[in-house]
């Protein structure tokens, strides 16, 4: 959680020396903040502004370790002036990166790769101490940006365009892909590096300028990456606002999403924050990307192999502590294997026990804040109102069943809930995404029952099928014209959660119909033109429209 800078709450976790703050951390925060130069300026606080040269004169913004509720360190946000000079080098950065050629700009990618890697493990340390997943999810989504990057290097030599053939002798037609401008991205906490990654490399290879504006509440990792990026760009002469970054609250966020400076905006979060970007970015035509709300389901038919369907879904439902867009919200389960799959599934549950994320052995990390223990409670309290059963979890840990330095941690128990049979899908346990470890079980007969289940929710992010019958895979994966999921993502004996980069990433209905990452996302981060070509002694008109002027001129 973010809190306002205040002398009295301060003077809590701080000692005075010589006139400044001088924070007292414990020694697993410290470690992992030293290894990344994450260290306080004269001030006590550390800058979160670059745009070329760090800086920060704005409201200060606490960093919250979520697994033990120290405050980690104290960040300098953007003022008004800040932000206006950051968009303004933005724009200046691009008509320089512009006209680099892309497999130069894919170069400076390679390296910004190679400079990740040398320091993934410490990144990924960071990752889990501010966001608080384990210590090899953190690691693991560095390795995803570590990915896209290398993906980056080879889409640069083949952003192509192409050549349409002409109804006209001696004509031709082009597609051409040129820079796009700048692009704001709005990133989400829960994956404070990876979903950056995702845009920055589409980005720098099209010949973008990015300016990141991360979420208030990871701001130590958002300060680490770019550090590491914007060593790349001084080596090579390119301006660091080719890479900028502007930390702050709510009213940086919207001057970003306002600026016409800004061509495109790529916005993580929320579906009641997404509906309010796209109509500002829309009301000034920019480009806008949205990966808003995921309310995922797993179907498992009675053919299923439940060895690798239970832990699969065991993942997707705690994995990330229930943080994840992806994350298995519902499971339906057909009649026939439903006590053995909540058997075994219940069993994997109840092995579970809170631990500091750093741990390499640690599989249950905190929730991101306080806030989202709310979130949890008032979901309990929602399923407890229609009474569902509770198979497993239902409260946070108390702090006498954690460690002494996890007793301010935001730990809560997972938790499978089976809601009555005759509670419609129009109510909201079924309708609204809780951003917890909650997921709730149904029990079907038929798979177009389930499919109808899996389709009615107005979110479209992730879905899981688990079958080994190719006529259900075929009915789910909507071929020649069957109902089958309506989801940007349609597994098949995957689970919803832990996409690969090869693919575009994103979802359909209120996830907002974005694509990042792999696949053809990259064509939303350039500027599309048609060009005719005439290469013949002759100006025909197409689809044959004769326009002769032989008679006005004689």
């Amino acid at each position: 959680m973010i809190y306002r800078t205040a002398l009295s709450r301060v003077a809590r976790t701080t000692n005075v020396h010589r006139g400044h703050l001088s924070r007292l951390l414990s020694t697993r925060a410290s470690t992992v903040l030293n290894a990344l130069d994450l260290t306080p300026s004269s001030n006590g606080t550390i800058s979160g502004v670059y745009d070329g040269q760090w800086g920060g004169s704005g409201d200060v913004l606490e960093s919250i370790c979520p697994a033990t509720g120290e405050v980690l360190a104290q960040v300098q946000g953007a003022s008004p002036q800040e932000l206006q000079i950051a968009l303004e080098k933005s724009q200046e950065a691009f008509e320089f990166f512009r006209a680099v050629p892309a497999p130069k700009r894919g170069d400076i990618l390679r390296q910004i790769r190679e400079a990740l890697a040398a320091k993934r493990d410490e990144l990924g340390a960071i990752v889990s101490l501010e966001m608080g997943k384990i210590r090899t999810e953190g690691v693991g989504e560095v390795q995803e940006f570590i990915d896209i990057a290398d993906y980056g290097v080879g889409l640069s030599r083949m952003m192509n365009g192409r050549v349409v053939s002409s109804e006209r002798p001696g004509h031709s037609i082009l597609e051409v892909p040129s820079p796009l401008g700048v692009v704001g991205v709005l990133s989400a906490f829960n994956f404070p590096v990876a979903v950056y990654g995702w845009n920055l490399a589409l980005s720098l290879a099209a010949g973008n300028a990015t300016l990141w504006k991360p979420s208030p509440t990871t701001p130590l990792t958002s300060i680490a990456t770019t550090k590491i990026i914007a060593s790349v760009l001084e080596k090579n002469s390119i301006p660091g606002a080719v890479a900028g970054l502007v930390i702050g609250d709510q009213d940086v966020g919207e001057a970003v999403v306002q600026s016409e400076l800004v061509d495109m905006v790529s916005f993580t979060g929320s579906e009641r924050v997404g509906r309010q970007i796209g109509k500002t970015v829309q009301s000034r035509f920019g480009k806008v990307l949205l990966e808003l709300g995921g309310n995922n389901a797993v179907i498992v038919l009675p053919d299923a192999d439940l060895s690798l369907a239970v832990p699969s879904t065991f993942f997707g439902a705690v994995g990330t502590a229930g943080q994840r867009c992806t994350s298995t919200r519902r499971i339906y389960l057909h009649r026939s294997i439903a006590h053995e799959f909540l058997h075994r599934l219940t069993a994997l549950y109840k092995t579970l026990t809170p631990g500091d994320p750093l741990e390499p052995r640690t599989l249950l990390g905190p929730l991101h804040t306080k806030n989202s223990m709310d979130i949890f409670s008032y979901a309990l309290d929602s399923l407890n109102s229609v009474g569902s059963e509770i198979l497993v979890g239902g409260s946070p840990y108390l702090g006498s069943h954690l460690p002494t330095h996890l007793r301010e941690g935001n730990f809560v128990r997972p938790t499978l809930a089976v809601p009555p049979a005759e509670v419609p899908l129009s109510h909201g346990i079924w309708q609204t995404e809780t951003f917890a470890p909650v997921t709730t079980v149904k029990i079907f007969d038929e798979l177009d029952e389930a499919i109808e289940w899996n389709n009615g929710v107005k979110q479209g992010l992730s879905s899981s099928l688990w079958t080994r019958d190719v006529r259900s895979v075929g009915k789910w994966l909507g071929l020649g014209g069957a109902k089958g999921s309506d989801c940007g993502i349609v597994n098949v004996n995957v689970g919803t959660s832990g996409a690969e980069i090869g693919a575009a990433f994103g979802g359909n209905k209120n996830t907002g119909w974005g694509r990042e990452s792999g696949g053809d996302a990259w064509k939303q981060y350039v500027r599309w033109s048609a060009a005719t070509i005439n290469f013949s002694d002759e100006a025909p008109l197409a689809q044959g429209v004769s326009f002769d002027t032989s008679s006005a001129t004689s």
